[in-house]
Formats: C-alpha cells, sequence, structure tokens
C-alpha cells in the first residue's frame, strides 16, 4: 500500500490540546454549568452562586494587538474572572493577564457606552487572574506571579502590580480545589491518562483509551461522548512536518528501489530471450 509509512508518523498528540480542551469544557455555552462550577470552586463556598444566567462568558476571541487568545473568561456578580490554562511554567503570566484584562475592560467599557473623559468614576468589575498548570515539571500546589518582579527598577511602594494565581491541577495536588469541581478533576484524569497510555501506546491508542476511562469513571461524559470526534481530531492533527518529509524521500527512494528491480528484471528477460534466440540459430546452421 503506497505511503504506509504515513499511518505511522502521521498523528501525534497535539500538545495543545490541553488548552483546546480546557476552553471546549469551560468555554463554551452549552457547557456553562461546568464554567459555574469552575468559578465556585475558585472562589469557594461564601462566594457561590447557583444561576447559571449569572454568569456571562466573555472569552475574547482574538486579542488584535497581541495576537493571542485568552481560555476563559467570565463576568459574574461584579465581578470578572480570567482563568488560563498552561502546561509549561511561564514567569511572565502577569503581563499576559494584564494585557488581556485592558482588552476585556476595553470590550465591556465600550460595550456600555462609557466615556473616561467624564467627571463621574466609572465602575468596572473587580478583576481575578487565576491560571492552572498541568505540566510535567514540579511546581507548588499554589503561587502567586507579580507584575512587579519584571520591573527593572523594583518598586518598594507596591503602588502598580498586578497577580496572577497559579494552580497546579495534576491528579494527587490540590485535592481540595479537585474534589470541589467534578469538571476540573475530569480534565485533570483525562490529562493524566493520556500522559500514562502515551507511555506504551500510539497516540490514536493513548487518546481513545483516555476517552473510554473517563466516561467509564463518569467524568465529562456529556463533552467526550458529543465532542469525542472534534476531542480526537484536535488531539491527532499535530502534523510532524520533518517526520512527513523523510517518508517522502522514503517514498522515492522506495519507488526508485522498485522500478531500478523492474528495469534490470526486463533487462535481464531481454539478454535470456537474445541468448535462446542465439542458441536456436546456431542450432538451425548446424
Amino acid at each position: 500500500m503506497k505511503f504506509k509509512w504515513l499511518r505511522r508518523i502521521w498523528f501525534r498528540v497535539n500538545p495543545k490540546y490541553k488548552d483546546r480542551l480546557f476552553c471546549t469544557i469551560f468555554g463554551k455555552e452549552k457547557y456553562k454549568k461546568y464554567a459555574l462550577d469552575l468559578y465556585n470552586a475558585v472562589n469557594g463556598s461564601n462566594y457561590g452562586y447557583n444561576k447559571l444566567h449569572d454568569l456571562e462568558i466573555i472569552s475574547l476571541d482574538d486579542a488584535v494587538y497581541i495576537k493571542m487568545k485568552n481560555d476563559v473568561a467570565y463576568l459574574m456578580a461584579g465581578n470578572i474572572a480570567l482563568y488560563e490554562h498552561q502546561s509549561s511554567i511561564n514567569p511572565n503570566m502577569p503581563i499576559r493577564g494584564f494585557m488581556y484584562f485592558g482588552e476585556l475592560y476595553s470590550k465591556l467599557l465600550k460595550r456600555k457606552g462609557a466615556r473616561l473623559y467624564n467627571r463621574t468614576l466609572i465602575k468596572i468589575p473587580t478583576p481575578q487572574y487565576v491560571v492552572f498548570y498541568n505540566g510535567n515539571d514540579e511546581y507548588p500546589e499554589e503561587s502567586k506571579l507579580r507584575l512587579s518582579d519584571a520591573f527593572i527598577n523594583p518598586r518598594d511602594d507596591h503602588d502598580f502590580e498586578f497577580t496572577a494565581t497559579v494552580y497546579n491541577i495534576n491528579l494527587g495536588k490540590n485535592k481540595e480545589l479537585l474534589d470541589s469541581c467534578k469538571p476540573l478533576k475530569g480534565y485533570s484524569f483525562f490529562v493524566d491518562r493520556v500522559r500514562k497510555n502515551r507511555r506504551h501506546m500510539s497516540a490514536e491508542m493513548a487518546v481513545d483509551e483516555a476517552v473510554r476511562e473517563c466516561i467509564a469513571n463518569n467524568y465529562l461524559k456529556d463533552v467526550l461522548e458529543e465532542e469525542r470526534s472534534a476531542v480526537m481530531l484536535e488531539m491527532l492533527t499535530e502534523f510532524d512536518e520533518k517526520a512527513y518529509e523523510e517518508g517522502l524521500r522514503e517514498e522515492g527512494r522506495e519507488e526508485e528501489r522498485k522500478k531500478r528491480e523492474a528495469a534490470e528484471k526486463r533487462a535481464e528477460a531481454a539478454e535470456a530471450r537474445v541468448r535462446e534466440l542465439e542458441a536456436q540459430i546456431k542450432a538451425m546452421n548446424n
């Protein structure tokens, strides 16, 4: 079968799948109940809410001037919450969040028709910025990243500050947080299973088995059943260009080898036929 090598190398687990799955679970309107669960888990029972219509998803589709998308953002009870997923340790999250919030506030003020040059103070939603980390590197269960850590000239007065709270959501970390939000625990369970399955399975099998395990354990069952095809596609569409090019070269070499062997066989057949004719002519002359 032509391009047999393609089946072996085309698919690998897309490194961005965790981010995309996070956005699907907690950023889609159809799964808004999970967004509410996450918001309540982060903020604790003292700030818990149970009315879905009180939560508005306001995630940015594209922050134009920085060419990046945020994960999920919610407007809820006078608060604006920005929740990001990270699979690598990134000390620059505070400045990223600071820039995102500028875009979010601009979007909200424009929607309200607010005029910043009026004498009246314009009230804005209280910001909350949380990063959920589930990479392979060791990281504390909870940490604070501050914008001021990046200042060239440190300030002692702390007049200018922006903070990102980072939660490690790998299984075994932040048990209380994960137990209080089953969708988040299901997400962490899924990522953990893909990671472990990948040690001894192909990418396709690792993802498919992780989906099966989650459904069997009643984690994200509705999301994975409804979005299974999309999840599989997004997770397995990371194209390995280098391997592809090498495969093409291998295929080219294989085709050349086959052509060369066929030509050699034709030449051998022709030579055999010549010898056969020569023998016949010799026999006739005798």
